[in-house]
């Protein structure tokens, strides 16, 4: 059987009456920006604070970071969304499980997509700050210690400012994980961007052009995200310490 190829389609209204195929694919973007930053902003603090412990002498605090990350890096995210999704409300208190099952439509899906997608990628974050940190010259943390600084202020003045802006690359494809991973939010009933193209293409029978506008979309932010980055990489670059390839200089 022959396709039938519309890319007008994108122009024809919409069955729920929202307006037309296009629209949805914009709603879905807002929906998987949305997501992605809310869930970025739980996995860059939580990540950092686990990778930041996961450096420091004490051997419990080490260990239970370490176990943080092992038991959110080592768990399908598919798994995890469900667990959000559906044993997270069953295990809270009744009247705040109850709640959370109550709550209208998107806000039900979008929480424990954001959670899901915070803490899943908090664990990935961690491993970034830790070696970016581990990565630095030992003579680092005795020189602040040398000028009577003190642990935690040795992280806040010294390491962290350098750690971060080494970092800086393999954080950047995090975030673009994080918005590729938003896509699988769908399975639990948030219409984003990759739902959407799924729901037209249910409608409209226009598959191939439907998931082509979302590939374009997904290309089109994650291309943003990268020049973006790359930008501020060279704005925070510190001379001597970072290379042109984003790569800690040897010997510094």
């Amino acid at each position: 059987m022959q396709y039938n190829w519309n890319w007008w389609v994108f122009l024809q209204p919409a069955p729920d009456g929202s307006g037309a195929y296009w629209w949805w694919l914009v709603s879905g973007l807002a929906w998987t920006l949305g997501t992605a930053l809310a869930a970025w902003a739980i996995a860059l603090a939580l990540g950092a604070a686990v990778g930041t412990l996961r450096t420091t002498p004490m051997r419990r605090v080490v260990a239970a970071g370490n176990g943080y990350v092992e038991l959110f890096r080592n768990i399908p995210l598919l798994v995890q969304m469900f667990l959000w999704y559906f044993v997270l409300p069953e295990v809270l208190p009744r009247a705040l499980g109850d709640a959370l099952k109550q709550m209208a439509p998107p806000w039900g899906s979008y929480w424990p997509a954001v959670l899901c997608l915070g803490f899943y990628t908090s664990a990935r974050v961690a491993e970034q700050v830790r070696a970016g940190i581990q990565s630095l010259p030992r003579g680092q943390c005795m020189a602040a210690t040398a000028l009577g600084l003190t642990l935690p202020q040795s992280y806040r003045h010294v390491l962290l400012p350098q750690a971060f802006r080494i970092i800086l690359p393999p954080l950047t494809s995090e975030f673009m994980n994080i918005l590729k991973n938003s896509s699988v939010a769908l399975t639990i009933g948030l219409m984003e961007l990759t739902a959407r193209a799924r729901s037209m293409q249910e409608f409209s029978f226009q598959v191939f052009e439907a998931f082509t506008a979302a590939t374009l979309i997904y290309v089109a932010v994650t291309l943003v995200v990268v020049y973006g980055m790359r930008g501020v990489e060279r704005k925070v670059a510190v001379p001597g310490l970072i290379s042109a390839g984003g790569t800690p200089t040897a010997g510094h």
